[in-house]
């Protein structure tokens, strides 16, 4: 069977440090054949770009998430820059807009967001957005600002059907993730019809948002399987065909883990 990818999960935080072996043991058992781990801080970037090279399954994204806008070094966008220059960093984020927790100002993550928008473009690599409770706004900046040839993938979608659109639109992948298995996720199960199949993806986020029948425990790369079996389902595909798609749709937009 075609290997299974995550397209996003943070193996670097903390919630992994006393296992990771193990639960990359574990990805590989369960039939996943590449890990994109995310950044989202300039520590926590540095640490994804050692895991990636750690491992052979993982890839890293290098980026500050909208939370810790308010808390970046005076060069710290040098410093992204110069991290991915390393081969297995594929993407920058996750970066975006988050008025849901609102950890920083708005203004603050608005001006970071749009300095990795810059920078992707000057790299030529594909975005990682995180958009929570702040569509219209991450909108409004992609619509302004030059966008990378590839555009990027939208994190964990958990918009509405016009944002869908307007993503899609744009040129955006979209992301689901374990969500999309819980009893009352319907709105996002009928959204999932309407996504083009080549601009498919799926994803854990984990240590976060375990799909239902691990609802409770520290999500993990491994627990990506039922996500895609309800996918397949929701869509009415064989598993292998639905890994396929996947597959071909991240190699389009990530050619590095060819």
């Amino acid at each position: 069977m075609i290997g299974l990818i995550d397209t996003h999960a943070h193996l670097d935080f903390p919630q992994f440090e006393s296992d990771l072996d193990q639960v990359v043991e574990r990805a590989i058992s369960a039939g996943v054949c590449s890990m994109i781990n995310a950044g989202t801080s300039e520590a926590n970037s540095r640490r994804a770009v050692a895991l990636s090279e750690r491992y052979a399954q993982l890839w890293a994204a290098v980026g500050v998430h909208p939370h810790f806008a308010e808390k970046v070094s005076p060069r710290w966008i040098e410093l992204l820059e110069s991290l991915a220059e390393n081969p297995k960093v594929v993407a920058i984020g996750e970066t975006g807009l988050d008025f849901y927790r609102n950890l920083s100002s708005p203004e603050a993550q608005e001006q970071v967001f749009r300095e990795q928008i810059r920078l992707a473009c000057r790299l030529n690599k594909p975005l990682i957005i995180h958009s929570r409770s702040a569509s219209a706004a991450t909108l409004r900046v992609l619509q302004e600002e030059k966008l990378p040839s590839r555009k990027g993938i939208m994190h964990c979608f958990s918009g509405d059907r016009r944002d869908l659109h307007n993503f899609i639109k744009l040129g955006f992948y979209i992301s689901v993730a374990g969500p999309v298995t819980y009893p009352r996720s319907h709105a996002l199960r009928e959204l999932i019809k309407e996504v083009p199949r080549e601009r498919l993806l799926l994803e854990t986020d984990c240590p976060y948002l375990s799909p239902q029948a691990y609802r409770g425990l520290r999500n993990e790369p491994a627990f990506i399987k039922v996500t895609y079996e309800r996918v397949a389902l929701l869509l009415n595909m064989e598993m292998a065909a639905l890994a396929s798609q996947i597959q071909e749709n991240v190699l389009r937009l990530f050619p590095e883990l060819a």
